[in-house]
């Protein structure tokens, strides 16, 4: 097996998207991959266990990518063997109207796990400098002072979002919260193929949506986002990695296996016994015991 260096695939302010793989040879088969995922999540649980019991932190994950880049599927097996009430997945669409009375971060503020517990984010605050810089005309639902009008647009308004954005993450990441955020990056040609089996297979018709298409034409504007993004929120505090999933096996091990080495970095220890109870331990433990 190809070692999974996680700083392969760590995103900076130079990151380029057209130079970043979309596909990577781990050198394993299919069925040595989902062995392989199935120990990392079963070390992913025991951690979460830990750092429940030691009540300090949090960890908040992002996954941001195309449209049949793999994130739910990953979000089923990554986390399959964690207790239920250690994670949350938040999946985030299309703003309600109550949301929208809101500045966009607080749906997200809201949902920030709390200590001891796992966040996943499918989807996530980064919409809001992908979609709506996609579709300008999204903006508009917000309400914001000043803007009209898609010309209303100030032109340093995306690099203000950035600077909001990067605010957030440090304020969340300075109270105790490990940040950890995923780039799915999909080839176009993969993602036509996955979009045809959508058709092609009855039981996964319902999983498309005619706006799949439009949205791939305008993958160019996507990437192009995708790469400024990445470039301006990229942090020690808070990295992005950028994980080529043309393989969808292969990408889940390679989020595990980050998420699991980021989080090996702090030393969750469980909280210490009270002495009192230590020195009579055998005590309350016979005192059960006669209950029989």
């Amino acid at each position: 097996m190809k070692a999974i260096n996680p700083d392969d695939f760590r995103a900076d302010h130079k990151f380029s998207i057209k130079h970043a793989p979309t596909h990577i040879d781990l050198g394993l088969t299919d069925e040595h991959k989902k062995d392989a995922l199935k120990e990392v999540s079963k070390e992913l649980s025991k951690q979460q266990d830990k750092m429940y019991a030691n009540n300090r932190y949090s960890v908040l994950v992002v996954l941001q990518g195309m449209d049949t880049s793999g994130k739910d599927s990953l979000i089923r097996e990554v986390f399959k063997n964690f207790n239920a009430r250690g994670v949350n997945v938040f999946s985030f669409k299309q703003p309600t109207s109550a949301e929208l009375e809101h500045d966009y971060l607080w749906r997200h503020y809201i949902a920030l796990p709390e200590k001891g517990k796992f966040a996943v984010f499918n989807r996530s605050h980064y919409e809001n400098v992908l979609v709506t810089r996609v579709h300008p005309e999204y903006l508009l639902k917000e309400n914001l002072p000043g803007i009209e009008d898609v010309k209303d647009i100030p032109k340093d308004f995306w690099q203000m979002r950035y600077e909001q954005i990067n605010h957030f993450e440090k304020h969340i990441t300075q109270n105790g919260m490990i940040v950890i955020k995923f780039f799915l990056h999909l080839g176009k040609e993969e993602q036509r193929q996955r979009l045809l089996r959508r058709l092609e297979k009855k039981s996964h018709n319902w999983k498309f949506s005619p706006g799949d298409l439009d949205e791939r034409e305008v993958w160019g504007k996507y990437q192009e986002y995708y790469e400024d993004m990445i470039q301006n929120t990229s942090h020690h505090h808070a990295p992005w990695y950028a994980i080529p999933c043309d393989d969808k096996k292969a990408a889940r091990l390679m989020v595990a296996s980050i998420i699991l080495g980021e989080i090996k970095k702090y030393d969750f220890r469980e909280p210490e016994v009270d002495e009192k109870v230590l020195d009579n331990i055998h005590f309350y433990e016979n005192k059960l015991k006669s209950e029989k």
